[in-house]
């Protein structure tokens, strides 16, 4: 182990006992964790409340760990120590990393194959919201939607930390962005340049029509089952739906792999259906089974592409509302109230 600069030997965490509501989590007081090899112990800067968060205290999140753990599920800290064999240089520098738990604390073990650099004059807060919500809104637009300049999308939830991301960089890059949301967040949309229709009309899709009457490129649905029909009808010929979550699922208290499988399943038979439409879903840790290496180095590749547009202004961060680590619990609260524009972010 290489030691950085000075800091404190006992770590604060926030802990999720089991199947709590929000204000069921828990503080606790450990030693220092030490990094082993390919490690990094990182001095948590920020971290945030992400949908996976929220479906992981109902113990509705897929291949999530047993209970008790600390939640967080990315990070953004200076490294102070690295494991055996680590690169000595990157002590001091201040990192951004994808880690599914853990974050939630006031140091943090990160996988130092998973690290990536925050550009100089990036405030931690800000380069926390593009970590998982910008690689998957990165991901899902140009790896999956393969989208273009000149080309329409739909955006279910474009006020949500992934949507208002997903909706900068489309715009940035020349594509019509439409965008479901509350209407009290229908002018900061407007702001960012999506043309936004209210999420609870009776006839969306009619809207839809209306802006777009061929139909649109691509459609991001993250509610899952319950729209995802609606949401292939919108598509025009050759157009794509990606689907990256199940929030419509979240408080459903049947069987959650049954009905993961069905969407899947569901998904594929669209796509071989000849009319040119396709559909998938997006899973971001997709590739570590079969590839572990290559998948992670395209996390670290597509989070420095979002990181650099964010320090060059092209994208700004979005932010909620901020609580310290102690309220991670209010945090959490806020996070699941709807309503919420852009991510909730927890700093020390």
């Amino acid at each position: 182990m290489i030691t950085g600069f000075p800091d404190t030997q006992m770590t604060t965490q926030i802990v999720l006992p089991g199947i709590v509501a929000p204000s069921g989590l828990q503080v606790r007081r450990v030693g220092r964790p030490v990094p082993a090899a390919n490690q990094v112990l990182l001095r948590m800067e920020a971290s945030g409340v992400s949908f996976a968060e929220k479906a992981m205290r109902r113990g509705r999140y897929p291949m999530q760990p047993k209970f008790p753990f600390v939640p967080g599920y990315d990070v953004v800290g200076t490294v102070l120590e690295i494991g055996p064999g680590g690169d000595r240089s990157m002590i001091g520098r201040r990192v951004a990393a994808a880690l599914k738990t853990g974050g939630w604390a006031t140091h943090v073990l990160a996988p130092a194959d998973e690290i990536v650099p925050v550009p100089e004059g990036l405030a931690a807060r800000e380069a926390e919201t593009v970590i998982v919500n910008g690689v998957t809104a990165w991901q899902m637009l140009y790896n999956k939607a393969e989208a273009k300049p000149g080309q329409t999308i739909l955006v279910l939830g474009a006020s949500s930390g992934v949507g208002t991301i997903l909706a900068q960089l489309a715009i940035a890059d020349g594509i019509r962005v439409i965008g479901t949301a509350s209407p009290r967040h229908h002018a900061a949309l407007r702001a960012l340049g999506v043309e936004p229709i209210d999420y609870a009309d009776p006839d969306v899709a009619a809207r839809v029509r209306e802006l777009s009457p061929r139909g649109v490129d691509a459609v991001f649905d993250h509610l899952g089952p319950s729209s995802i029909e609606q949401s292939f009808a919108l598509l025009n010929q050759g157009g794509i739906l990606v689907v990256y979550g199940i929030a419509a699922d979240l408080d459903n208290t049947t069987a959650l792999a049954p009905r993961f499988l069905k969407l899947l399943a569901t998904l594929a038979l669209w796509s071989a259906l000849p009319n040119g439409k396709r559909a998938l879903f997006y899973d971001f840790w997709e590739g570590m089974l079969v590839s572990p290496a290559k998948a992670k180095q395209r996390r670290r590749e597509d989070l420095a592409k979002v990181l650099a547009r964010m320090a060059t202004g092209a994208i700004k961060p979005v932010i909620a509302a901020i609580f310290p680590l102690g309220e991670a619990a209010a945090g959490m609260e806020r996070s699941e109230a709807r309503g919420l524009f852009g991510k909730v972010v927890i700093v020390p």
